[in-house]
């Protein structure tokens, strides 16, 4: 660390017209008077969820090894390379509800089931219990994001409202949180400009392909003189990664065919699966880095989704597909699409890995939750639920595990666990009946 003169506020923001740039964490954010005594930064604990729809190939999800040392599934392989900071946790009890509706609706909130079409009622989720506390630190409590849109008729499940099958968070029993798939939506959210959704006014923002950094340009080139050369590069490599995103959802845009309704091609949104969810995963990073949100949430479908994925050879629609009778061949497939969700996830861990954030990388100081509010997709079953926990949580976790539960603890018992670990106790988490044991168990 090079020790400057100068001394920043965590806070730090540059102001330009329409435009509020935060600054990642740098070392002349610490203190002077304790700079010597600190190498970086002190790091803040941060949560993320990937949620992945309609169930999974459990026989290709489970380790057929309990403990340390466990020998990867073929869906978790292609986590390979975070086995050190991955903890797999099965055993896990949801609860008997409505189908899909419930998957989704209880994964975070530990409700014990959905009511009503007219009055969608569950309980606060978890990820919003922790953007109550670390939003109040953060310019934004929180993100919810998606990769399907909200429009979603007649594809809800059981007859329950679209609501339970929208979204995973909530902000408390009646107030289910939208969860935001368009890009742009998002940049704007995250740094600013005109904020309208007037179609009209970003294609005029289109044609002059200004960039949100053009109004701070002065201000950047001012405060690197004054920098250490180390914080000079990290600004430098961050202000890269924010002019890669405006130029991804630029080129979006400008493929977006006249020809088309605007409902089917939505701006902002890129054409390919695997391109949509890269950039709403760049989103989340550059919002961790900068320390806008500590809290994330993201859908990489919405339950009972019917996406098609022929880009890895599996032409059938992901929801029936789910119902695969117990067809081994069936099963197969259905492995091929969960494995491919978890390699687009691993190239999010590898850009959080190699994301420094004070002594160590955004992704030893964040816990992330992957998994599904089902197993047995054919069954509809909230038994053996697939959870999977990466990251280091600042210390607080220990990877290269496999914890089985023999005895059916509830799924919210776990989100109790996880709320201490991330420094914000509580007593319950929906119908939670205790806390989840992670550490000192035998074998592990």
């Amino acid at each position: 660390m090079i020790i400057t003169k100068m001394s920043l506020p965590r806070r730090t923001v540059l102001r330009g017209l329409g435009t509020a740039l935060a600054l990642p964490l740098l070392d002349a954010m610490v203190p002077a008077a304790s700079a010597l005594a600190r190498t970086a930064a002190k790091p803040r604990r941060r949560f993320g969820v990937v949620y992945v729809p309609n169930g999974i190939a459990m026989e290709y999800w489970t380790p057929a090894e309990v403990g340390r040392g466990f020998p990867l599934t073929p869906i978790l392989q292609p986590l390979a390379e975070f086995k050190d900071q991955m903890t797999v946790v099965s055993g896990l009890r949801g609860y008997w509800t409505p189908a899909h509706a419930g998957a989704s609706t209880t994964f975070l909130t530990g409700a014990a089931g959905v009511a009503g079409e007219t009055a969608p009622v569950a309980d606060t989720s978890m990820d919003q219990l922790l953007a109550r506390e670390y939003g109040q630190e953060t310019e934004l409590a929180s993100l919810q994001l998606a990769i399907d849109s909200r429009a979603n008729a007649g594809q809800c499940s059981g007859g329950h409202s679209c609501v339970y099958t929208n979204t995973i968070c909530w902000r408390s029993r009646t107030t289910p949180l939208p969860m935001e798939n368009n890009p742009r939506v998002v940049f704007e959210q995250m740094f600013g400009d005109s904020g309208s959704t007037d179609p009209a006014v970003r294609q005029v923002r289109m044609a002059r392909d200004r960039s949100i950094l053009d109004s701070v340009t002065d201000k950047v080139a001012t405060l690197q003189r004054e920098l250490g050369q180390d914080d000079s590069l990290k600004i430098d490599e961050y202000l890269e990664g924010v002019r890669d995103i405006e130029r991804r959802i630029q080129r979006a845009e400008q493929r977006q065919s006249v020809d088309l309704p605007e409902v089917m091609q939505p701006e902002g949104i890129p054409s390919t699966f695997a391109d949509h969810v890269r950039l709403m995963f760049d989103l989340q990073l550059l919002a961790h880095q900068v320390d806008l949100t500590r809290v994330t949430t993201f859908m990489l479908g919405r339950e009972v989704s019917s996406r098609t994925y022929t880009e890895i050879g599996v032409p059938d629609a992901h929801h029936p597909l789910s119902h695969h009778e117990y067809k081994p061949e069936k099963i197969a497939l259905m492995s091929k699409v969960n494995a491919y969700h978890a390699s687009l996830f691993a190239e999010y861990l590898t850009k959080l890995r190699n994301t420094p954030d004070g002594d160590g990388s955004l992704l030893d100081n964040m816990l992330l939750m992957y998994g599904c509010g089902m197993s047995d997709s054919n069954a509809h079953s909230p038994l053996d639920l697939p959870v999977l926990l990466l990251g280091g949580c600042g210390g607080q976790i220990e990877g290269d595990r496999h914890l089985h539960y023999p005895d059916d603890p509830l799924m919210p018992n776990l989100l109790v666990t996880l709320m201490e670990k991330l420094d914000v106790p509580v007593d319950r988490v929906g119908e939670s009946d205790g806390r989840l044991r992670l550490d000192g168990l035998a074998g592990v």
